[in-house]
């Protein structure tokens, strides 16, 4: 009997052994390993924080799989999106599949003054052309936008500096002239120099803006060029619309924004107020105006140019991202007997 007692006393400690181990290791969980390599009992926020950091790292796995599928999911309704041919919009960005530009109207930068301009120059007007490809990316009324004469100095910075425009989608680009892409009679030549004043766009039309930046060293150059090819040449009813404490120039992409704009509202004045940079101070002008500001608007215009020419402001006056102290573009006011309907 006592031979019993004594062998079930050693299986009794025996199986109290393993539940004192268990209590140990449940004590070492509260326990951190200090700086002086001791161990310190944590206080029950510390265990918390320490409980959910070891729930983070269980759930790691769980957490990468979740994204996985979430990704997998975004890509089949992107892929479905665009079989179907519609848009799919996420947050500011408006994705499209190969857009077709739903105005036939065309609109045309003229690239042939590379060797009139210098290398800066040249790196501002690529600007203003990312800027217009982006607008009419996005525009409600996409246009068929086309760049003439690229080479020289403008394409080696582009094929430098924005390696993915060879990738642009929804747009022509030639090296040959504008002219000898489009169809004499179908274009017009927007410079500011012209007498003719732009009151509605015809969609069989292509209308040329200047890609030129000068600083007032070549004025008028695209009106006589205009006037050379004998092809059509007209300005922007800007004058009859605006009134501007600056000087009134617009930045080649501002002409394009303003293009689009107005094929979307059917309104020029709407298109001027939507796309003109607010610096400029521009403010409605009545259709009649009156004799004050006809003067003071022709002593403006014998300084302007109609060229796109860099405006470098201070930094407190760039408040329109991404278009402050660009080049601009100048459209020279209308005779008096010419205002716009």
């Amino acid at each position: 009997q006592n031979k019993n007692t004594r062998q079930m006393s050693s299986d009794t400690v025996k199986d109290l052994i393993p539940s004192q181990e268990n209590n140990v290791a449940t004590e070492n969980k509260d326990a951190h390993i200090g700086n002086n390599g001791g161990t310190e009992i944590l206080s029950k926020n510390q265990r918390k924080k320490l409980l959910r950091h070891q729930k983070w790292e269980e759930e790691r796995n769980l957490r990468k799989q979740k994204r996985k599928e979430k990704r997998q999911k975004r890509s089949l309704e992107r892929k479905t999106q665009g079989e179907e041919g519609g848009e799919f919009v996420a947050g500011r960005k408006r994705l499209r599949k190969e857009v077709k530009p739903s105005s036939p109207l065309r609109l045309v930068i003229d690239c042939s003054f590379d060797n009139l301009m210098m290398f800066k120059d040249v790196r501002k007007l690529h600007k203003q052309i990312q800027r217009c490809y982006a607008v009419n990316r996005r525009a409600v009324h996409p246009v068929q936008f086309y760049l003439t004469s690229l080479g020289g100095q403008l394409k080696q910075n582009m094929d430098k500096t924005d390696e993915g425009w060879v990738n642009w989608k929804d747009i022509t680009v030639k090296a040959e002239a504008y002219h000898e892409v489009v169809a004499k009679e179908q274009l017009v030549y927007l410079t500011s120099d012209s007498p003719n004043v732009l009151t509605e766009l015809d969609d069989t039309k292509a209308y040329v803006i200047g890609g030129l930046v000068d600083h007032n060293h070549h004025k008028g150059i695209t009106f006589e060029r205009a006037q050379e090819l004998g092809i059509d040449h007209a300005q922007l009813p800007l004058n009859s619309f605006v009134k501007m404490n600056s000087r009134k120039v617009l930045a080649v992409n501002h002409v394009f924004e303003i293009m689009l704009v107005y094929l979307e509202k059917r309104d020029w004045q709407e298109a001027f107020f939507t796309v003109l940079p607010l610096r400029k101070g521009a403010t409605p002008l009545g259709q009649e105006g009156t004799a004050t500001e006809e003067k003071e608007e022709e002593e403006d215009s014998d300084r302007d140019s109609d060229t796109a020419e860099t405006v470098i402001q201070n930094t407190q006056d760039q408040q329109e991202k991404g278009q402050g102290g660009q080049d601009t573009l100048q459209l020279k006011e209308a005779p008096k007997e010419q205002t716009a309907a």
